[in-house]
């Protein structure tokens, strides 16, 4: 099978197993967040899908430009990415036979962006959603699907406290846009930069897991 997007898998076993799809941050590459797989419940397909436009050494969501004023989005290409990532997870649910309705988007910074922007204009494409010290595209509020659409959402946000990359007002913004609506969110700010502690990711493995063992009580 073709697939929209390269990307390194880690199989479940078993029937129709949940799907947890990792979106790597700006000039970076699908072997990144990778990495945190054998950490991550492993009744989870762990799909790490490579960005599909050549940024720097590596690969982008959307172009971003460096000024000394600050820093440049392309944020129009980001919905043309998005409409590629949604096309990927569904190719991934019929290639990989996981559960269309136990998706979860995991990203980090850029990743995070994209993972945010699908929550909000494409709720229907996902089941919960881990942002990692990422960024709020204000588009994606513009274009937000109805509030119904996203009752009861789990959504977790994590950001640290000494980010000099997305500086932690950044992470307070996706904070009170998501409080518009009736997710479920969990935010938490750490003291580290532009990365993910290992407090943050015991924190992740413990919402990624009880998401399951939820699901097995309803």
């Amino acid at each position: 099978m073709s697939f929209s997007l390269i990307h390194r898998v880690r199989q479940a076993e078993g029937a129709r197993p949940p799907l947890l799809v990792l979106l790597h941050g700006v000039g970076s590459h699908e072997e990144d967040l990778f990495g945190l797989s054998p950490w991550l419940d492993p009744r989870y397909t762990v799909v790490s899908a490579r960005a599909p436009l050549r940024h720097g050494g590596g690969w982008g969501w959307y172009p971003i430009t460096f000024h000394e004023e600050g820093i440049e989005f392309e944020e129009d290409v980001a919905f043309e990415s998005a409409e590629t990532l949604e096309r990927f997870i569904q190719e991934c649910h019929r290639h990989y036979g996981t559960d269309p309705t136990q998706t979860v988007l995991m990203g980090f910074s850029q990743g995070a962006a994209m993972a945010l922007l699908l929550l909000l204009t494409r709720p229907e494409c996902l089941h919960a959603a881990v942002l990692m010290s990422g960024r709020l595209i204000p588009e994606a509020a513009v274009q937000a699907a109805h509030y119904m659409q996203l009752v009861g959402k789990p959504v977790f946000v994590t950001h640290g406290l000494y980010d000099s990359v997305l500086p932690i007002d950044q992470g307070r913004a996706i904070q009170a846009e998501l409080k518009r609506y009736p997710v479920l969110m969990t935010y938490k700010e750490y003291p580290m930069g532009h990365e993910v502690s290992p407090q943050s990711i015991t924190d992740i493995q413990t919402f990624l897991t009880n998401l399951l063992d939820d699901e097995k009580e309803t």
